[in-house]
């Protein structure tokens, strides 16, 4: 059987920047000719970058992806890798982008993937399953492409899909089995979510059995806006056993290796042609796996019957172990801010240093994202604020070496207070809304990003002032409760300790009660349950979008899920205005989550 020596290149594309998007692949392309590979693959919509959301309806930019994909065949073939066939993804169209995916099926912007050979384009694959989920919404941009693409790349015949298509069954994969291929490649745009690596090996096998070819899963790794990709590349032989994996979150060219049966002799179509055994050169497949109509088509593309034996001792990937939870969630939130302060041009970062739990959470991604010298702490004592608050702001700066400042607000605090009569809750936002300026003031004068410290538990029930401790162009602790934030900073210490380095997080920051300390002996569970009720109770209706009875029956207080519930609803406004932040579970604020500011419904007893 012939071995090819596949590279799966996962890279850390930007959306928008083809130009730069085609040097990265030109860069790892070089890499993997150089170590002998056969075909590499890049991700889903790499030219473009992904998610290209409303970009996809121009059809200037639709254009510029077909035209760079032109271009950098030809770079490549110019740069001595002709010979090599390159997997890369684009948004292409068979029609005008403007029409968008509700025009006929045959017209429209397609999601797409190319093989790039001998300078030029030898094969398309467009995109059959449209995800219409979560933060996916692929029916209102594409329209599905209708035909299997098989490849014959040294006399292997390689099958191509995209993402979701490998996350229902029948379809690309069923057909593929008929089809005869010994590998299918699946390039994809995959966002991370805690544990979704659990669930990717396990699907890849369900795919490997139902094509009945080995499996190769190239993800794209790196930030884009809300978006966090983590990579997790692997190749699955068709048996199952799982051949390499690729570490999380970092970029990698995964090198492995595999044995894959040939393709049986038949009379070749030049690359480009559709050749098969209808008529019109197409093959057509009658039904999916679970037994229902499927039209797709075959076609199928010849580019090489051999290759040259890969040189030197055989390539070999290995298989990269998964970190733990806490691990794998501040690694996401690093890379999710790291790449929105640089991928959006910003110097440096500068936060609010309460002493507290979040902002040092908050600091200490920074630091590990950015480093130190990128991170501005500012301490904002206002009356209330106590002594060893002021000192664990202090303790952490000196930690971690970011550049601390120390502006007290009490008397800017005082000079509205002057002028204004305000009492109560009103002054506790006063408090807030004068650090907000603060900062934003900072932001303006030296060019710095605002990172706001709000955590999930705390944009769920409006915890928070707008405009005041909800200022902010960027929210590391967006998607992470509260519960999960006091296990991030154990972890993060401990960690710390394993490498020889100083804990960055300071011991009192993580073991004192919450406070907001805008009032006297002011604590978070004055105005809110305990977090472990609290998060327990959100997780099931923010999450699980459980009902009150659900929620009740599962043994929560009648009276605390009422009360929380009435919180949950009425902040909707807020989160309408809050910033963009990592997303990391299975439902995040923005994206996955879509309810109406103007809402009468309410889970009643």
């Amino acid at each position: 059987m012939p071995t090819l020596r596949l590279a799966l290149a996962q890279v850390n594309p930007t959306v928008g920047d083809l130009a730069g998007n085609a040097s990265i692949v030109l860069e790892r392309s070089r890499a993997a000719a150089a170590a002998g590979a056969h075909l590499v693959a890049f991700p889903e919509m790499m030219l473009t970058g992904y998610p290209v959301e409303d970009l996809v309806f121009r059809d200037s930019f639709v254009a510029a992806s077909r035209a760079a994909l032109d271009r950098l065949a030809a770079d490549l073939a110019a740069d001595g890798l002709g010979g090599l066939a390159v997997l890369v993804g684009y948004l292409d169209a068979d029609g005008p982008a403007s029409a968008g995916a509700a025009a006929a099926s045959s017209h429209g912007p397609r999601n797409a993937l190319a093989v790039l050979h001998g300078g030029r384009v030898a094969a398309r694959y467009f995109k059959h399953h449209l995800p219409n989920y979560g933060v996916f919404d692929e029916d209102r941009y594409f329209v599905s492409g209708d035909t299997l693409t098989v490849v014959r790349i040294g006399g292997v015949d390689v099958a191509l899909t995209i993402c979701e298509d490998l996350w229902q069954p029948g379809g690309p994969f069923a057909v593929a089995r008929r089809a005869g291929v010994g590998l299918v490649v699946n390039i994809n745009g995959s966002p991370y979510e805690l544990n979704k690596d659990d669930l990717r090996l396990p699907l890849v096998r369900r795919r490997a059995a139902e094509a009945g070819a080995a499996i190769a899963y190239v993800n794209m790794v790196g930030g884009q806006d809300e978006l966090v990709f983590d990579g997790d590349s692997m190749i699955v032989g068709a048996d199952g056993t799982l051949l390499t994996r690729a570490p999380q979150f970092v970029e990698h060219l995964l090198l492995h290796d595999v044995e894959l049966p040939g393709g049986p002799a038949e009379t070749q179509a030049p690359a480009g042609d559709r050749a098969g055994t209808t008529p019109a050169g197409v093959e057509t497949a009658h039904q999916d796996s679970a037994g229902t109509p499927d039209d797709m088509a075959i076609t199928r593309i010849h580019v090489s019957d051999t290759v040259p034996a890969p040189a030197g001792p055989a390539a070999s990937g290995g298989v990269t172990e998964p970190v733990v939870d806490e691990g794998e969630v501040w690694q996401a939130l690093v890379v999710g801010l790291r790449d929105y302060v640089d991928k959006n041009g910003f110097r440096s970062v500068v936060l609010g240093l309460s002493g507290g739990i979040d902002s040092a959470i908050v600091a200490a991604i920074a630091v590990d994202a950015l480093g130190a010298g990128r991170v501005v702490g500012v301490s904002m004592p206002s009356q209330y604020s106590s002594e060893h608050s002021r000192d664990d702001a202090a303790e952490l700066a000196k930690r971690t070496g970011l550049d601390y400042r120390v502006e007290p607000v009490q008397p800017m605090v005082d000079s509205f207070l002057a002028n204004l009569s305000l009492s109560g809750m009103s002054v506790e936002n006063l408090q807030a809304r004068v650090r907000g300026v603060l900062l934003m003031a900072l932001s303006n004068q030296e060019g710095h990003l605002v990172l706001t410290t709000g955590n999930k538990s705390e944009l769920a029930v409006g915890y928070s002032t707008l405009y005041g401790d909800s200022v902010g162009g960027f929210n590391p602790l967006k998607d992470v409760w509260k519960s999960l934030v006091w296990r991030l900073a154990t972890w993060r210490n401990a960690e710390a300790a394993r490498r020889g380095e100083p804990a960055p997080i300071p011991e009192n920051s993580i073991s004192k009660p919450p406070s907001a300390e805008l009032s006297p002996g002011q604590l978070d569970t004055d105005t809110l349950p305990d977090y472990s009720v609290l998060d327990a109770i959100l997780a099931g209706y923010v999450d699980g979008d459980q009902g009150r009875d659900d929620l009740v029956a599962e043994g929560h207080d009648p009276e605390v899920v009422d009360r929380v519930l009435r919180m949950v609803d009425v902040a909707e406004y807020k989160r309408r205005q809050s910033a963009p932040g990592p997303k990391i579970s299975h439902k995040s604020f923005g994206r996955d989550r879509r309810l109406p500011i103007t809402n009468r419904w309410r889970e009643r007893s």
